[in-house]
């Protein structure tokens, strides 16, 4: 388990302090990552976060999934925030295959999280617990070929519902763009930055918390969600 904001250590909860505590970002839901990836791992990931969100009264984050994969991509990963305490307040797919424009090998993680918490920052490697203000700039931006702003620059479908996403500003290593869906954070990050155009493509989300499809295809662990941002 791991700090959400930074990556770092966290210590349990103990006769001081009830909730679980990174040295530098204080109280925090611990981040819970899979080593390694593949269906029975996946499906005790999904039981976990059942458990811990159990009896909170709330929809937990969905578990955001490419459903169908894109061709030549598969799951690399996933992770979970929260506990019994907390529930479940952000989950995150990590998913790998050909980047569309250089060919090469290309990285997707996609984190649906509470405002505030901090998850997807990092990973997009901008500063602050939400991208609130970055998307505000971008949607007041005028997207090429349009005479208005406002425009998305992506869309897809998560959970049966169109989801606009806006491009935000991020490292040049990655591109990074953000909407919402089911109320919370919607990201979609991508390595190297050319992978972005995946998202040009008839992209379809799954909440595998909901349904897990049997025929998904597994890969190696994700570098992102072991410590590579």
């Amino acid at each position: 388990m791991s700090c959400p904001r930074c990556g770092g250590p966290v210590r349990p909860p103990d006769l001081m302090h009830t909730d679980w505590r990174c040295d530098d970002d204080g109280a925090v839901p611990p981040l819970h990552t899979a080593r390694h990836i593949g269906a029975e791992i996946l499906h005790s990931t999904v039981a976990g976060m059942a458990d811990a969100h159990s009896g909170h009264g709330r929809p937990p984050s969905p578990l955001w999934c490419p459903w169908p994969l894109l061709a030549g991509w598969t799951v690399t990963g996933v992770a979970w925030a929260g506990d019994v305490h907390t529930g479940v307040r952000a989950a995150t797919v990590a998913c790998s295959g050909p980047d569309p424009l250089a060919g090469g090998p290309a990285d997707l993680v996609l984190v649906a999280e509470e405002p505030g918490l901090g998850l997807g920052n990092r990973f997009a490697g901008i500063p602050g617990p939400d991208p609130g203000a970055l998307l505000a700039d971008a949607m007041t931006e005028v997207a090429p070929g349009h005479a208005e702003n406002g425009v998305s620059h992506a869309k897809i479908r998560a959970g049966g519902h169109p989801t606009p996403l806006w491009s935000v500003k991020s490292p040049t290593d990655r591109s990074v763009y953000v909407g919402e869906a089911r109320g919370m954070w919607l990201y979609a990050i991508t390595w190297p930055a050319s992978a972005g155009y995946v998202l040009a493509e008839d992209v379809v989300l799954q909440d595998l918390s909901e349904w897990t499809p049997a025929e998904l295809v597994f890969g190696a662990p994700s570098p992102y969600l072991h410590g590579k941002v």
